[in-house]
């Protein structure tokens, strides 16, 4: 069946802000006497801190408890201060254009809160390229769980297998195979070490997706 649209993770897939992220938190472990693998960091990417949080690691690490409210808060200052110059991925308006010149419809669908990514997708003026974008509360579970890829199909009145997702962590690719939507893989710098075996097809970049249509 013929591709009918294409659902975007947001984080590291249209946007690298997933380094900047872990940037800071490996800061925060450094300056407690902690490396933080991405090896490691990566069991949360694409979901939250029920799957893996990165707080609860440094208190067993260290066996300290941490202010937490202060220390999100600096750490949100650094993430927004290293993002400050940060455009869309490369290749991801080419993408859209071609996508959009093939009546192929896009949607955004992510983890992460309506403030973040909207919030992204007006500065970099990629909102208009997204027919909806769903994001946590949107749904009752994020990923891994299927839930914010189905809240996306039914806004777009189309069958899971009419669409194709794209994602960069392996939580969101446990969301899509969950949710019966073939899902290519885009590795990036943070995300490049995960095991993408349960992906339909690994790409090296989003050039090489658009490539494909």
């Amino acid at each position: 069946m013929a591709i009918a649209a294409v659902l975007f993770d947001f984080d590291g897939v249209l946007v690298d802000t997933e380094w900047a992220i872990y940037d800071a938190w490996h800061r925060t472990f450094i300056s407690n006497g902690h490396p933080l693998p991405l090896e490691i960091y990566t069991q949360c990417i694409g979901s939250d801190f029920a799957t893996w949080s990165p707080k609860t690691h440094l208190e067993e690490l260290t066996g300290s408890s941490f202010d937490w409210h202060d220390l999100d808060r600096r750490r949100q200052e650094e993430i927004v201060r290293d993002l400050a110059d940060e455009g869309p991925m490369p290749g991801a308006v080419a993408l859209l254009g071609k996508l959009k010149a093939r009546g192929i419809r896009t949607a955004v669908v992510s983890s992460s809160s309506h403030h973040w990514v909207d919030g992204w997708l007006e500065r970099l003026d990629l909102t208009g390229w997204f027919e909806t974008v769903v994001c946590r509360g949107d749904a009752e579970r994020i990923k891994p769980a299927p839930d914010l890829y189905l809240e996306a199909v039914r806004r777009l009145g189309l069958a899971a297998e009419e669409c194709l997702v794209i994602e960069d962590s392996l939580n969101g690719i446990k969301a899509a195979n969950a949710a019966g939507i073939p899902v290519w893989a885009v590795p990036n710098r943070v995300t490049a070490c995960l095991d993408f075996s349960l992906a339909t097809r690994v790409c090296a970049s989003l050039d090489e997706i658009a490539a494909a249509f």
